[in-house]
């Protein structure tokens, strides 16, 4: 059996191609059901985020259920198989499980190390379950893909350093303060970015927000989504002496907050310490406040040199994130080898031993002299025999069963001993 991955992602198609293949989260019974329809899929995930649109299955088959499940998408969404197969990848064996195991772990993400993909992927994995779309291989695979992501988390830092310019900005302040708890930051201006990095700080302690803007319903509205004060834009300079981190983005063409009035600020706070955030372009922070005392002042620049830097350091990490996916694939496929040379072992075992059992009844019958430990000895040394011959051949097997050379052995010993057919030997197996 194999794993078999076809489908597209933020590399292979724009966001125009992927709308148009997405699948609604909580509608995945049709589209699942009719995925396992195809004579060559077995089992079934079907993953579908923002970034991309992935069918996971379990196949015999490896080629035709590739081609089946591009037929698949096609025909779902009702769009022509050749200008969609542009933006299509596909990949199987130890490809596909590759593949996934570095999709959970974020390595194939538009930014490395981001969390959500997999969530994403036990949601999908959560409702193949309940439409009854997964088997034996899948459920094994997917919970390994759970575990090997959270070995990269833990074993590298692939999800420290922040990379984006909002929480850059929070990163940054923990390392002034140590802490957030019980510190107020005031909004200088409502940009977007402004805003999004306030919440960064509010969901990671700040207490208070005070909000300012040139138009005050503006700050009202903005100051009530972080349960926070809407401040006059005329006399906000007057509040700055309760303020530890000020985020600024107004617009405006020239400094909204001057060195001189920085100073007389500092003086007041006794040179408490005060993160400035100057996101504006052109700035609204007059540059040379840095020079104070107290004060810690980054523009927009800073925060995307952090930003470079950490990415880096992602990449770093990454590195080691594939030693970790590349052990972990050798250990699935390990796994799943096994499970087509395990059924072939049974089998022949079984036969042997049943040569071997009506072989040792026919001597028995004929040594009707023998006593209880002399028939207990003749049967241990028929089984000791089997064994014996079953060694080496066992060995080469489970040695050989990942690759080509396995394949070729298992249909050879079949043959040879005109053992079951590897469905009927791998359903006896499983039981």
């Amino acid at each position: 059996m194999n794993i078999v991955i076809v489908g597209l992602s933020h590399k292979t198609a724009p966001v125009e191609i992927r709308e148009k293949v997405a699948f609604s989260p909580t509608a995945m019974d049709v589209p699942l059901q009719q995925l396992l329809q195809f004579p060559a899929v077995a089992e079934a995930v079907i993953v579908s985020t923002c970034n991309r649109v992935e069918l996971y299955a379990v196949s015999r088959q490896p080629e035709a259920a590739i081609v089946e499940m591009k037929q698949f998408l096609a025909d779902f969404h009702q769009l022509e198989l050749e200008k969609l197969e542009e933006h299509l990848y596909d990949f199987s064996g130890s490809g596909a499980i590759k593949h996934v195991l570095r999709v959970a772990a974020s390595l194939d993400s538009m930014m490395i190390g981001e969390p959500q993909i997999l969530g994403q992927i036990k949601t999908a994995y959560g409702y193949a379950c309940e439409y009854n779309a997964v088997g034996l291989i899948l459920n094994r695979f997917l919970h390994k893909t759970f575990s090997v992501a959270k070995r990269v988390r833990n074993e590298t830092a692939i999800a420290s350093n922040a990379v984006s310019v909002s929480f850059a900005a929070v990163e940054l302040a923990r390392k002034i303060f140590d802490s957030l708890d019980n510190k107020t930051v005031m909004l200088v201006g409502a940009g977007e970015m402004c805003e999004l990095a306030a919440k960064h700080f509010v969901n990671n302690g700040v207490s208070k927000v005070l909000v300012t803007n040139r138009t005050f319903s503006r700050a009202e509205k903005l100051a009530e989504e972080f349960n926070g004060t809407a401040v006059s834009f005329d006399n906000f300079q007057e509040q700055l002496h309760r303020v530890d981190i000020i985020l600024s983005s107004t617009g405006a063409p020239d400094y909204v907050l001057g060195a001189k009035k920085l100073k007389e600020v500092c003086k007041e706070r006794r040179y408490k310490p005060m993160f400035l955030i100057d996101i504006a372009v052109p700035r609204d922070i007059d540059p040379a406040a840095n020079k104070l005392d107290g004060i810690y002042l980054y523009d927009v620049d800073d925060l995307q040199g952090v930003v470079q830097a950490n990415v880096k350091e992602r990449q770093k990490e990454a590195a080691k994130a594939e030693l970790i996916i590349a052990e972990e694939v050798e250990k699935f496929q390990d796994w799943l080898a096994t499970l087509q040379v395990k059924p072939t072992i049974v089998a022949l075992r079984q036969q042997l031993d049943q040569v071997r059992q009506a072989e040792v009844e026919k001597t028995l019958a004929n040594l009707t002299d023998l006593g209880a430990k002399e028939r207990k000895a003749i049967e241990s040394m028929s089984s000791a025999i089997i064994n014996k011959i079953l060694h080496h051949p066992t060995k080469v097997l489970k040695q050989a069963n990942s690759g080509d050379e396995g394949s070729l052995y298992l249909d050879a010993v079949r043959a040879l001993f005109d053992l079951p057919d590897h469905e009927q030997t791998s359903n006896d197996a499983d039981k």
